[in-house]
């Protein structure tokens, strides 16, 4: 896009100014020859760009506003960083114009490398790292996860999926048992024990890194549902583990959980009821964001991972009799689309 091409032209000139600061400040020397390659993008507006010159590498933001703001990704680094997270060093920052200089995690997610041999051990340091900001005393201005917020995101599956990717209108009964399903979701949200949520905590956004993992993409974070992060993290968008693993795994966290004080429910079987309804709510909102990707973004590879969630959502449907509202809405959403 040509606004981003000048966008990348104004980031340069600033990196330029940043990086000869910096390499002064830190006795470095004059700034060497280096290579400024595209890091990754996600499905925000937001690019990241990898800076590599003479055995030094950072990481560069270019979050462009209004549809991007950086503050909130350098207060929460900032909260983070106390708990002993290892987030991005932010060495620079322009907040009017998105800009930031990072230090580089390096440029392998739990994503490029997890297996089913080696998930026990990555996910071992996914949790003490959530269990550490988990941890941390709620006084942040933050905001929480409300009703507001939990129906807001809800809506994002019937305005994204159903209308623009299946192009159906509930009808009145479907419109009273999307009501009914969205109130017991939200319901069940909020009667948790609140912890910081970071929203997005999924082998994506992990760094293989010292000391591991390196978080980012945090700077959606909330005070928020107790079991969200950890549901994310096992029931992700971009690969699937078996049943029994995940409840293996659920279990240790609940274990570890209960005996640093972090709020969770005294009754194993209550944490995977509140677990598995959260992860509905978040699977049905994500759903609704892959489709306005789409739509909205022109993205389409996301869409590919909707069958994942549907899969997650049925294998919870199946287990839990107070679903079955949505498993009804669902049956019919199937039959529409067919016909």
């Amino acid at each position: 896009m040509p606004d981003q091409d000048v966008r990348l032209q104004h980031l340069k000139v600033w990196l330029d100014e940043q990086l000869a600061i910096l390499f002064a400040e830190q006795g470095w020397g004059t700034v060497p020859p280096a290579t400024l390659t595209a890091a990754s993008s996600d499905a925000s507006f937001r690019r990241y760009f990898r800076w590599e010159g003479a055995g030094r590498s950072f990481v560069v933001m270019d979050a462009p506003p209004p549809q991007e703001n950086c503050k909130p990704f350098v207060d929460i680094a900032f909260l983070l960083a106390k708990s002993g997270i290892n987030v991005p060093k932010i060495y620079a920052e322009d907040l009017e114009r998105g800009f930031l200089l990072l230090n580089d995690l390096g440029n392998k997610t739990y994503l490029d490398v997890i297996g089913s041999e080696n998930a026990d051990d990555l996910f071992k340091d996914a949790l003490q790292a959530l269990l550490a900001f988990q941890q941390l005393p709620m006084v942040a201005p933050l905001p929480s996860y409300d009703v507001a917020l939990l129906r807001r995101e809800l809506e994002l599956f019937p305005e994204w999926y159903v209308k623009r990717e299946l192009g159906i209108e509930f009808d009145s009964t479907q419109q009273t048992l999307w009501q009914q399903v969205s109130d017991l979701l939200i319901d069940s949200a909020l009667a948790q024990p609140k912890v910081l949520v970071h929203r997005d905590y999924m082998p994506r956004n992990l760094m293989l890194s010292e000391p591991n993992p390196g978080v980012l993409d945090f700077q959606d974070a909330v005070y928020g549902p107790v079991t969200y992060d950890v549901t994310c993290l096992f029931k992700d968008a971009f690969l699937s583990w078996p049943e029994e693993r995940v409840r293996g795994w659920l279990e240790d966290y609940w274990q570890q959980a209960s005996a640093l004080d972090i709020p969770v429910q005294p009754d194993f079987e209550d944490f995977l009821r509140a677990s598995d309804l959260m992860g509905v709510q978040r699977h049905l909102k994500v759903i609704g964001i892959f489709a306005r990707i789409y739509h909205r973004d022109g993205k389409p590879r996301y869409l590919g991972d909707v069958p994942r969630f549907f899969a997650y959502i049925d294998a919870v449907i199946a287990r839990r009799p107070e679903l079955a509202d949505l498993g009804e809405l669902l049956a019919g959403l199937r039959a529409g689309a067919t016909a």
